[in-house]
């Protein structure tokens, strides 16, 4: 314990004011939060977008200009992990939980519920734009900007030898003053919105989880005791992998996630209308590009009516954003030895091609049974919840739906488990200042605060003032991403570029 920090001692008082905070008076927790949330989406969100934007330009520079041959590392460095591996930590790390969440139930309340700016003329644009927009939503913005946090980390600890954490990306703009009040607070904010971050998702885990047992066990009610069942079995398991270390808990977890979606993703694929998922897939790619630069910047100003994007993409650009911090440092770690290039294209184009063919097999399949057979998978987001969605989904997939909701439950635990997992990680790393190896025993506590978070607040009702609190922290995190990009550029002018590989003959 003798490597902890200012930022460790800082970013437990805060988070325990937080929790007491959610627990005695979680009306007020939501309501502020909510406000302040609200505010910030209304006046700023123009600023969520050009930023957002602005960092997939960035990362697209990169990947174009000579500085892309830099290594992470040393010019003689291997990666540490091959590609497989490597893929695996990105998904889960990224997104994976999310994806099971929202594959179904996203793009079928966007067809019910399009975006007012589109020219929507019946169902066919209806389905067209909410696959469209899920993939916009899950893609290369999203990605673009865990890039660039990682990319920054990643560059600072494996190239010039800093100490992992975030304010050491900024020594050539801060110099020593890193060490001082500013790099701490940059740090807390860091562990600020991981915390709170991953707790939310922890929480809406353990409803899914819940939901889904639900549906495959008659009798068996997604109440407050078994969510509170599936918390404690869930941080007990996590603990133990958190206990082995990156090399053994999570890269065994990460690569069982990718084996489960991807037989989850190939039974609907091949039970569900697959010539009409691949077709949607391929036209919503095509569409995505085409209108990719006009979605970017869209609002819908002119109407005067910007609840649909505030409520859906500034509203996720945020979220992304606050996660920016958690899941750029895990990328970071493991991707020593890697070139800028090969690490941008491997963070951003990989997990969109992914997300685009998960969201057309379980979007494109439930909006496909809502058109052509009446189902009622809308009608049970809005009398249950969106955690259902998919288990809504399956059960039109007799005999097997059944197994495979076994099987999308135990996805969505193991998700759980590596993303509490890398979230200890992180928090270790950002806490004892960037070591690789963080103690068990820092590990240890900040696993407790992150399960005891999401639990109580669970029984307290505070959970989505809380995951608004997170989004919170991105508005601060944004700025500080856009000096982070403007300190790397600093550095990278300084490096003597890598010539070509010559061709071979």
């Amino acid at each position: 314990m003798k490597k902890l920090t200012p930022v460790f001692f800082i970013s437990v008082f805060i988070a325990l004011a937080f929790i007491l905070w959610g627990v005695f008076a979680p009306g007020n927790l939501e309501d502020t939060t909510g406000a302040i949330q609200g505010f910030l989406t209304e006046q700023f969100g123009w600023f969520y977008l050009l930023a957002a934007t602005g960092f997939v330009v960035f990362a697209i520079f990169l990947v174009f200009s000579p500085i892309g041959r830099i290594k992470l590392g040393k010019d003689d460095d291997e990666p540490e992990y091959n590609y497989l591996t490597w893929f695996s930590f990105l998904f889960t790390a990224g997104m994976g939980i999310g994806l099971v969440f929202w594959g179904t139930a996203e793009p079928v309340m966007h067809f019910f519920d399009p975006p007012t700016a589109e020219n929507i003329r019946g169902e066919d644009d209806a389905a067209a734009v909410a696959l469209r927009y899920s993939f916009f939503h899950w893609g290369i913005h999203p990605w673009a900007i865990y890039a660039v946090v990682a990319l920054a980390l990643a560059y600072f600890k494996f190239r010039r030898k800093s100490a992992g954490v975030l304010s050491a990306a900024f020594e050539p703009l801060l110099g020593d003053r890193i060490h001082g009040g500013i790099g701490t607070t940059i740090n807390v904010i860091v562990v600020f919105a991981t915390v709170f971050g991953v707790a939310t998702s922890l929480g809406f885990g353990a409803m899914q989880v819940g939901g889904g047992l639900g549906y495959m066990f008659e009798g068996l009610e997604n109440t407050l005791t078994t969510q509170m069942i599936i918390i404690v079995i869930i941080t007990i398991l996590y603990m133990i992998s958190a206990q082995t270390g990156l090399n053994v808990g999570i890269k065994i977890l990460s690569k069982a996630n990718i084996y489960l979606a991807a037989i989850l993703m190939l039974f609907m694929l091949f039970s569900g209308p697959t010539n009409y998922i691949m077709n949607a897939f391929t036209q919503t790619l095509g569409s995505y590009a085409q209108n990719l630069i006009g979605m970017s910047f869209r609002l819908d100003s002119f109407s005067l009516d910007t609840g649909w994007y505030e409520g859906w993409t500034i509203f996720y650009w945020a979220w992304w954003i606050a996660w920016a911090p958690f899941v750029g440092t895990f990328i970071a770690r493991v991707s020593k030895g890697r070139t800028i290039r090969e690490f941008i294209l491997g963070v951003i184009a990989v997990p969109t091609i992914f997300a685009g063919l998960w969201f057309s097999a379980f979007g494109g399949t439930a909006i496909h049974l809502e058109r052509e057979l009446g189902t009622n998978i809308h009608g049970v987001i809005g009398e249950v919840g969106e955690e259902v969605a998919l288990f809504e989904l399956l059960q039109h997939f007799h005999p097997l739906g059944t197994i495979m909701s076994g099987i999308a439950i135990l996805l969505i635990a193991s998700f759980f488990i590596t993303s509490a997992d890398s979230a200890t990680f992180v928090l270790g790393m950002q806490t004892t200042n960037g070591s690789l190896h963080p103690p068990n025993s820092v590990k240890f506590i900040w696993g407790i605060i992150q399960s005891s978070t999401a639990a109580i607040l669970i029984m307290s009702g505070g959970l989505e003032g809380l995951q608004t609190a997170a989004i919170i922290a991105a508005f601060p995190f944004t700025i500080i991403m856009i000096f982070m990009i403007i300190s790397l550029m600093k550095a990278l002018r300084t490096e003597k570029i890598p010539p070509r590989k010559p061709r071979k003959e």
